[in-house]
């Protein structure tokens, strides 16, 4: 609908001078009013007077408490309008209170501040979220039918292995069967042989009774007592079957076992539950969990500092060459082993002592971590900086070494310091900076996946440095921009941890409950944040 003002048949005129289209309205006096005319009306001083913007006439409201008077003042403390009776008497007259006109002005501000936040940052989270639900439900799919043709394959390999068994017993009674054949079919010999000669042995006592040659019955021996026993009996014990009871429990065991879904939730804003301020003067790059109320830290200085949850440094050790450590990872008896880069060692701390555990050889190390096998998980690079690889350590012995996938291309970025670690599921997961990704790997060291950030994530932009992992096989990684990724085990972006004041968040681990500690590399403080409900 047009608006009057503007109408050609009924030009809106000012009430004192009659310039047209007048700016301004006093809405007690109910007249409209041009620039020029505003200080003449306001001098008028017999009465009150409240100018607003033309466009606004008429939308003062009405106090509902004093029906002659006109809310022109705002309860910032109520939030609501008032009139000046209100302001000076009854509930509002200590409260807090400013122009109305100021306040829209201040709340069209926030409208608008909430409107670009709404939809430059929080609705289009919202929609990458819906966008991943199908995603979520695919994946829980794909899941599932991963989990059935793994029992499918158990039950083939029970299947053959039963069949083995039963064709292997089958066969025992097969050989069982052919010896028991073999003796009868000798005692048979022996007794046909026998009887053909008792045969013959009674042709001739007939002939002898018959004749009556004096001497040929004079010489007859009896030989009766040799037939009087017959040949060697033997007694076969068949051979029986007893069936075992089948056990269900045991057939399941014998399968295996399916484990307890966990549904946890994220947190929408993770809390911090404590802030430890570090004695390090330049960086802070990592932190891991002796217990869940102590932690070792290490920085740009040649001092491990174990810190509990007060803040109260409990133990300092200086790196036994006196370079700065390269990574920390607490052992499973609670030792504490670093890598130096400069000397390319591996040592570990144990009370006192420190004992070099490896001397690379054209190799210098990065970082590390403990594996759930008491295996050591070291990633490395060669010196020229052409070659990067992880290798897996019992004790000092060299067990695996992972640096190509299938096509025999490098798996990591040979360039800039990185991080790994060990997830429940036994992947390997290494925060590779310069690559913009985290590369995992099973522990075979065939590649699983590279997680480069969420889609609307420009990948230059994602420079992932420290990495841990949860008890529920989630991945969490630190990244330039302050904030924390949390993916799941086969590289579904869950969640962000950005909200809570993270300062370029860097190393980072994780205690027996799942609390998060962050090392940050420019406050020089290690925070503990809750991130499960």
């Amino acid at each position: 609908m047009e608006d009057p003002m503007y109408s050609l048949q009924d030009v809106i005129r000012c009430d004192l001078c009659e310039t047209p289209v007048p700016p301004k309205h006093c809405e007690l006096c109910h007249i409209h009013l041009c620039e020029a005319c505003v200080g003449k009306h306001l001098s008028d001083q017999s009465k009150d007077h409240y100018i607003v913007p033309f466009k606004l006439r008429g939308s003062i409201p009405k106090c509902p408490n004093h029906s002659t008077k006109t809310c022109t003042i705002f309860c910032k403390d109520c939030n609501v309008s008032i009139c000046k009776i209100c302001s000076s008497f009854g509930e509002h007259a200590e409260h807090k209170t400013e122009d109305l006109l100021k306040a829209m002005a201040e709340k069209e501000e926030l409208i608008r501040k909430d409107l670009q936040e709404l939809e430059n940052s929080i609705y289009p989270k919202y929609q990458e979220a819906a966008t991943n639900i199908p995603v979520q439900r695919a994946d829980v799919n794909k899941h599932s039918q991963k989990l059935t043709t793994a029992l499918d394959k158990q039950g083939e390999a029970l299947h053959t292995e039963i069949d083995t068994i039963i064709q292997g017993m089958k066969s025992e009674i097969d050989v069982m069967d052919a010896q028991h054949i073999a003796a009868i079919d000798e005692q048979e010999v022996a007794i046909n042989k026998t009887g053909t000669d008792i045969k013959k042995v009674i042709q001739d006592l007939k002939r002898l009774l018959d004749t009556s040659d004096v001497c040929l019955v004079s010489k007859y021996t009896s030989r009766t007592e040799k037939f009087r026993n017959l040949p060697a009996q033997f007694q076969v014990t068949l051979p029986t079957f007893s069936p075992q009871e089948i056990h269900r429990e045991h057939i399941h065991q014998q399968i295996g076992s399916l484990s307890e879904p966990a549904i946890t939730f994220l947190l929408d804003e993770p809390r911090i539950l404590t802030d430890i301020q570090t004695e390090y003067k330049k960086r802070l790059l990592s932190v891991s969990c002796l217990s869940d109320s102590e932690l070792w830290t290490c920085g740009v200085d040649n001092i491990l500092r174990l810190y509990n949850l007060q803040g109260e440094l409990l133990r300092s050790v200086q790196t036994k060459s006196g370079n700065e450590p390269s990574d920390i990872a607490v052992t499973r008896s609670g030792g504490l082993v670093y890598t130096d880069y400069g000397d390319r060692s591996i040592n570990l701390v144990s009370g006192t002592q420190i004992q070099t555990l490896i001397t690379l050889r054209g190799w210098r190390p990065w970082g590390l971590c403990n594996t759930s096998s008491g295996d050591l998980l070291v990633i490395m690079d060669s010196d020229d900086i052409t070659q990067t690889k992880v290798v897996r350590y019992s004790g000092s012995t060299e067990k695996q070494t992972i640096q190509w996938d299938d096509e025999g291309k490098p798996l990591y970025s040979s360039n800039y310091i990185k991080y790994l670690s060990e997830n429940r599921n036994s992947d390997i997961c290494v925060a590779d900076c310069y690559a913009s990704a985290v590369v995992v790997v099973s522990a075979a060291g065939k590649l699983r996946f590279r997680y480069t950030g969420p889609p609307s994530t420009p990948r230059e932009s994602f420079r992932p440095v420290g990495i841990t992992t949860d008890s529920l096989a989630n991945i969490l990684t630190s990244d330039n921009n302050h904030r924390i990724h949390i993916i799941d085990q086969d590289g579904l972006l869950l969640r962000f941890l950005h909200n809570c004041g993270l300062l370029v968040p860097w190393g980072l681990c994780v205690d027996s409950r799942d609390n998060l500690f962050v090392a940050e590399l420019n406050t020089y403080k290690v925070k503990k944040l809750q991130y499960y409900k």
